[in-house]
């Protein structure tokens, strides 16, 4: 577990995978520009069709890696043998919504299904325990049943479905669940714990 004493930038963690592959866990750096542009690269189509950004365009890996803020967004990204695995990235709310954080996962296509999805979901439910958070949200596009999966076994509950919130390239629409994990048990105005 992340304590909220130990400095964002300094996580490590190594992790062994079902198959005996260790992985090192950690903050991207502004010099990882050219790992995540070659992460990326292995992106299919149908990954690309499924993500916010075109992660397969080298401009969004260095504008990730040009405008880092660790306040803002933490992310992470899982090393094997100096070549990127997987990434993640933790985003913290801000204003009314600093209680909470959004996460988001990406896992080469050679790792997947080998537990790396999980322990770098784990990673980010530790550093948001350390940083105070409150709660987790995550979402995903309702097609895709192994990653709503993959949230729900590490404890996130899911909230709603709103139908046709995701467009995809060809102009079809996708309904989007939303997910949410309780870092700590909500209190009474007394502060005792309740029920959800």
């Amino acid at each position: 577990m992340v304590e909220a004493t130990v400095k964002i930038e300094t996580y490590r963690e190594l992790v062994t995978l079902r198959n005996g592959i260790q992985v090192l866990l950690r903050p991207m750096a502004s010099d990882d520009c050219q790992t995540l542009v070659d992460l990326f690269a292995t992106a299919t189509d149908e990954d690309v069709r499924y993500l916010r950004d075109n992660i397969r365009d080298p401009a969004v890996a260095r504008g990730w890696c040009d405008n880092l803020d660790y306040g803002r967004v933490f992310p992470l990204i899982a090393v094997v043998d100096e070549q990127a695995a997987g990434q993640a990235t933790l985003h913290f709310g801000c204003g009314p919504e600093r209680h909470c954080g959004k996460v988001r996962i990406f896992v080469a296509r050679d790792f997947r299904r080998r537990g790396l999805g999980s322990r770098m979901l784990s990673a980010l439910i530790d550093v948001a325990r350390g940083h105070g958070l409150q709660f987790l949200m995550a979402e995903v596009v309702s097609d895709q049943a192994s990653v709503i999966r993959t949230f729900m076994h590490a404890g996130f509950k899911l909230c709603f479905t709103l139908q046709d919130a995701f467009m995809l390239p060809t102009g079809e629409t996708r309904g989007v669940a939303t997910l949410k994990l309780c870092l700590r048990p909500p209190c009474d105005e007394f502060g005792m714990p309740t029920e959800e």
